[in-house]
């Protein structure tokens, strides 16, 4: 496993531009982190935190044409909003260009940006480290969510959509059915 992130480090140094090979390797130690923390794999948590934005360089066109050329479904809101696709796209490339054939991990970089009712723990995990991890400094709440990534998972996990929804309404775009979902089964979660 060292040797196979070593590589991919390596390969995604070349693909990602500075700042997105920057928030990786913030990501993939913060989910290391979190993994420790929670009792989760670490390996995973790495691996899925190092490849979540290997997609994420690429034009919103590009996006749109390997879905459509792997026959990756594509929503509305994706074909409005190609950059959601990032996800989608970089699960598939973790599997057929990294050789990641893990399910639970592949599944963790699919759900990174929108979450999914009923996360599992790599799925929060990364989830929250794309969120937090220390190159990230504009959040509202960050300091907040920060701790409360180390104390109570899901909580964090809410309080994430809970600013995104908020961030989303005001912007007045188009807000991804998925993202709602699953805010709304952690909001019933907590009772808010």
């Amino acid at each position: 496993m060292e040797e196979q992130l070593k590589e991919i480090r390596r390969q995604l140094k070349k693909e990602l531009d500075k700042n997105r090979y920057q928030h990786t390797t913030g990501v993939m130690y913060t989910a290391s982190c979190l993994a420790m923390r929670y009792g989760s794999d670490m390996r995973k948590a790495m691996l899925a935190g190092l490849l979540h934005d290997c997609a994420k360089c690429m034009p919103g066109e590009k996006l749109l044409h390997l879905c459509r050329k792997q026959k990756i479904p594509i929503r509305d809101v994706e074909r409005e909003n190609p950059f959601l696709l990032h996800a989608k796209l970089g699960a598939y490339l973790a599997k057929t260009t990294y050789g990641v054939l893990d399910e639970e991990i592949l599944h963790a970089i699919e759900v990174h940006t929108t979450g999914a009712p009923a996360m599992n723990l790599l799925d929060k995990i990364i989830f929250v480290s794309d969120y937090i991890e220390p190159n990230r400094d504009r959040a509202p709440n960050l300091t907040e969510i920060r701790t409360l990534a180390f104390e109570r998972l899901d909580r964090a996990v809410f309080q994430i959509l809970h600013d995104t929804m908020h961030y989303l309404n005001q912007k007045r775009g188009s807000i991804d059915s998925r993202t709602n979902e699953t805010y709304q089964y952690y909001k019933e979660l907590f009772n808010q």
